[in-house]
């Protein structure tokens, strides 16, 4: 065994570690069922609604530099536009509501950077009477 070989397998061991420790991380999250705030005047305790889709969900993610700085914030309304689009069947013209909806926050935490992401998941429903 040579300096020179033993020199290669430190400097590969050094670069995989930094390599390592740049792309590791650490993820928080919260989330929360969200409250009616509506006031419709209709309500769901006979059958005047048929459900439309169960768990539709949309979100957005954001970039933060250095973990507070912030290149891109993610949007709830970002997210609440692709949970329509997730939705199988057309919405327009439609009296609908969102029912059971929640909101989840995420954090990934890097060296360098975060990744927060916001996820709305929400039952889909449309009144009939």
């Amino acid at each position: 065994m040579t300096i020179r070989s033993v020199s290669k397998g430190a400097t590969l061991i050094a670069v995989l570690i930094v390599f390592t420790a740049f792309f590791t991380g650490c993820e928080s999250g919260s989330g929360f069922m969200k409250g009616q705030s509506t006031d419709v005047g209709v309500s769901l305790s006979c059958k005047n609604y048929r459900i439309i889709e169960v768990a539709a969900q949309g979100e957005s993610t954001g970039f933060f530099l250095f973990g507070f700085i912030p290149i891109m914030s993610p949007s709830f309304s970002e997210a609440k536009i692709q949970l329509y689009k997730s939705v199988s069947v057309p919405l327009e013209g439609k009296a609908i509501a969102l029912v059971n909806q929640t909101e989840d926050k995420s954090f990934r935490y890097f060296i360098l950077f975060s990744i927060p992401k916001i996820i709305l998941n929400a039952d889909i429903i449309e009144y009939v009477e």
